[in-house]
């Protein structure tokens, strides 16, 4: 536990306390527990909120004489954070002062957020992927002095993923290119720059937000002409030429066509400037086309306007989802494990069992027992057993040491409502089955009604998972830190095997054993497993 919530106030300020009264309820990462009072006294101060997070030693109430001044105490309990206004406070001139030194350095130049009272965009690098982190400008379709509309597309960006156009969304003119052709930017970073002609952006630049700027604005008038040279060469073949990826179209349009197998150049667009958008795509109709030139073309050129593209129709979705704040349990779930994973070596070893003998031996004991026995309390006294025999299994890591335990306390993951809880089965391999069934049931119980108290989940030595009861066949689990090893269950299956060299119906169930490597070798766990094996097989030596 690193922090609890406190779920529920018993007493209020001004209540009379004493020692042993319940001050409040806390939730915790496994249990919903309560919190006493151990001094007699009034209840001056409640700093927590119901339903508020609390670290572990935060400040919770003050108890004292009644109408007592407290307020000194929580003077001297905060005040490490009372420092930190006073911190901020004596830095803010400071930064003040960084703001007037910068703007003469400026030059004179207006700031982003006062260019944009002006009607001046500052286009930066989109987020056009969940894994992008930079964006590279595969062709300008714009260079600087030219108009720009805010359907225009200014650009291609190649990202991770794809080759992507980007929107300027924007009119006036284009005033500053901040990133060569074939040049990197990060994402966010300033790549373009449209507003009034003859507006000075220099102030922008001067903030240093675009790196590839300061370098364009010393030779930025010759790179102009280059661009504008380029641009005018190109222009005219790219107009004529029949491929679609400089035909005037939006991204929805070109998507829809490709996958209609559609060639963009002999579509005509209907948006401003014969741009083509996605009703274009949808209206076109290559059948229609085809019959069109059909006089032209030979009878053998039938069967390919016959073999037309399949039209697939489009299907608009709705994204929903819902989000939830984490729970303690859910946080500590994640801290824990995420250390497990990545701290301790996981190797894992998979052996099949034979059930028929152990299925028989349930029926027969559970005809006479005072308890109804699971399978999943006959693998655990099997698992005791088997450990006494392999206490290398029975270890953790211990950095400078290893632990190998002699005792024998079996961790039971059991699922809740938030999560995981481990209670711990202690001494299994000196209880019988009914004995460990008992204690099984009772632990699921407080488990689900958030009543396991430290006692019942601290000191495991091994753990057992089981899915079998939910069909899975076979899985891995992460190990229970500190424990060196852990017991993944599967399902009983009733499958065909061989005995006596005849193939008969069988039931098997397979384990897997989750090891730490660097207390289990791959060794000792298999001979771990095959004991663990001979027991399941034959469950009346459970009983010697």
């Amino acid at each position: 536990m690193t922090e609890g919530v406190l779920a529920k106030w018993h007493k209020k300020v001004g209540d009379k306390v004493k020692s042993g009264d319940v001050l409040a309820e806390v939730e915790t990462d496994k249990a919903t527990m309560d919190m006493e009072s151990y001094w007699d006294g009034t209840l001056l101060f409640i700093g927590v909120e119901e339903g508020a997070s609390v670290p572990v030693d935060a400040l919770m109430a003050v108890i004292g004489k009644e109408g007592e001044d407290y307020k000194a105490a929580l003077a001297a309990e905060s005040g490490a954070e009372s420092e930190k206004p006073k911190a901020e406070s004596t830095e803010a001139p400071k930064a003040d002062d960084k703001k007037e030194e910068t703007a003469p350095a400026q030059g004179g130049g207006l700031s982003e957020e006062e260019l944009a009272e002006k009607g001046v965009t500052v286009i930066r690098m989109p987020l056009l992927s969940d894994t992008m982190t930079e964006g590279v400008i595969a062709e300008w379709h714009k260079k600087v002095g030219d108009k720009v509309k805010d359907d225009d597309v200014l650009a291609d960006v190649e990202t991770d993923k794809a080759t992507m156009e980007v929107m300027g969304y924007a009119t006036g003119t284009l005033l500053h290119i901040g990133v060569e052709k074939g040049a990197a930017a990060k994402v966010n970073g300033i790549i373009a720059i449209v507003g009034p002609e003859g507006t000075d952006v220099s102030g922008i630049l001067a903030g240093g937000s675009a790196p590839a700027a300061k370098a364009e604005s010393k030779e930025e008038a010759p790179k102009e002409e280059k661009q504008q040279t380029t641009a005018d060469a190109t222009s005219a073949p790219v107009a004529e030429g029949s491929s679609d990826s400089r035909v005037k179209a939006s991204p929805l349009a070109k998507k829809i066509a490709k996958d209609k197998g559609i060639d963009l150049s002999q579509v005509s667009g209907s948006a401003e400037g014969g741009r083509i958008i996605k009703k274009d795509i949808e209206n076109f109709k290559p059948a229609a086309q085809a019959q069109s030139e059909k006089p032209k073309a030979e009878s053998s050129e039938q069967p390919k306007a016959a073999a037309a593209a399949p039209v697939i129709p489009t299907f608009v979705g709705e994204v929903k989802f819902t989000e939830a704040p984490v729970s303690q349990m859910r946080k500590v779930i994640a801290k824990r494990l995420a250390e497990s994973l990545f701290t301790a070596p996981h190797f894992y070893l998979t052996i099949s069992i034979d059930m028929d003998n152990a299925m028989a031996a349930r029926t027969a004991i559970n005809a006479v027992a005072p308890v109804k026995v699971s399978f999943n309390d006959i693998v655990i006294k099997a698992v005791a057993v088997a450990l006494k025999k392999h206490p290398a299994v029975n270890s953790s890591w211990g950095g400078d040491k290893i632990r190998f335990n002699e005792h024998t306390n079996i961790g039971v993951a059991m699922a809740v409502e938030d999560g995981l809880l481990v209670p711990v089965v202690r001494f299994a391999d000196g209880k019988s089955l009914s004995h460990i069934s008992a204690e099984v049931k009772d632990f699921g119980g407080k488990a689900k009604a958030k009543k396991l108290q430290p006692a019942d989940w601290e000191g495991s030595t091994f753990t057992v998972s089981n899915l079998g009861m939910f069909g899975i066949d076979e899985f891995t689990s992460i190990i229970n830190s500190p424990d060196g090893a852990i017991l993944s269950v599967g399902a009983i299956q009733q499958v065909p095997v061989v005995k006596n060299g005849a193939v008969v119906p069988g039931n098997v169930m397979k384990l897997t054993l989750g090891c730490d490597h660097r207390v289990v070798d791959g060794a000792t766990g298999a001979q771990f497993l095959q004991t663990l094996k001979g027991l399941l097989e034959e469950p009346i030596r459970l009983l010697a």
